[in-house]
């Protein structure tokens, strides 16, 4: 073999040395790649400037979770909120009932003098917010949504849940999500979104399982399985997309919803009088009896409120001989 040989089969022997060690390093950059993007993505909760006003999360209308072994996503859904200091919370819950009791002992002379607990002092939620599953998917080329409807019409598939938990494919697994905010006083649905997430977005098959999950979550109560479990981390990732695409929607919410809203109905409460301008000249538009309602259209004058009947007359009204219609 003459020297020029010699050189070309060292070099090739080199070359595929070094190809067969750079396969586990492809490997393994591979692995760090997709802890690194799950993280990323994981820490993604979008904030916001300013605070929208309050909120209260609400249970979905069936505990699809249970048969999972999850936590109620309304766990979820509150960190969420939480870190993103979009809304103040306000508990409709345990929180509440604890509230309550607590005012039942003030009313009953329990509470020690000064205790300041007492009617007027509760906070409204100006929205509630609903996490809900459009359809769950055990198998990826498919809908479990029929086995939803079978069981909610007492078919042979038993319970909406049951219909789910029967066909549980632990290989492949997707979550179809939505996030619904209803606006409380005027009922309406002021923003909706949808999340998607599936097995492989979190990295599984790369290694190192759920350690970006367990860091975003910090041990907050109510939240473990779905940082512990696969399906949990599945379903979290897919609300947390639907959370942001919300966010992003809601941008143009007042920051003040009360004031934004339609102003709570008056009742008038003695003998009244309506007139067509606020400083009681230039006549009259009617006479008001007790227990007509009226509607505020936000213009004062002073103690004289301009206002609106069950009728489409418009005038104002001494505010005085009129109350709140509870």
């Amino acid at each position: 073999m003459n020297h020029t040989t010699r050189l070309l089969a060292l070099g090739i022997a080199g070359a595929l040395t070094l190809g067969f060690a750079a396969q586990p390093q492809t490997a393994e950059a591979q692995r760090r790649s997709a802890q690194q993007m799950r993280a990323q993505k994981m820490q993604e909760i979008p904030t916001c400037s300013r605070n929208l006003g309050s909120i209260t999360v609400l249970d979905p209308e069936y505990a699809w979770w249970r048969e999972w072994e999850l936590a109620s996503p309304e766990a979820l859904i509150k960190l969420y909120v939480t870190r993103s200091r979009c809304f103040t919370l306000v508990d409709r819950g345990r929180g509440l009932n604890a509230a309550m009791a607590e005012r039942g002992l003030a009313a009953d002379g329990q509470l020690r003098n000064r205790s300041n607990i007492g009617r007027g002092q509760m906070r409204a939620a100006d929205y509630a917010i609903t996490p809900d599953m459009i359809s769950r998917n055990s198998n990826a080329g498919g809908t479990n949504i029929g086995g939803i409807v079978s069981g909610l019409l007492g078919g042979r598939g038993g319970s909406a849940v049951g219909a789910l938990a029967g066909n549980l494919n632990l290989r492949r697994k997707t979550a179809d999500v939505m996030l619904t905010v209803t606006d409380l006083r005027s009922s309406e649905q002021v923003a909706m979104s949808e999340g998607h997430a599936k097995k492989t977005d979190i990295g599984f098959g790369a290694g190192g399982g759920g350690i970006s999950f367990s860091s975003l979550f910090g041990g907050a109560a109510g939240v473990s399985s779905y940082a512990n479990t696969e399906i949990g981390q599945v379903v979290a990732l897919a609300y947390l997309e639907a959370y942001t695409k919300l966010v992003e929607e809601l941008g143009g919410l007042s920051d003040n919803p009360a004031a934004s809203n339609a102003h709570q109905a008056l009742v008038v409460q003695r003998p009244a009088t309506m007139y067509k301008n606020a400083n009681r000249r230039g006549g009259t538009v009617r006479s008001l009896s007790v227990g007509m309602q009226l509607f505020p259209t936000g213009v004062k004058n002073g103690q004289m409120w301009e206002v609106e009947d069950e009728l489409g007359n418009t005038g104002w009204v001494d505010s005085t001989l009129t109350g709140l219609d509870r």
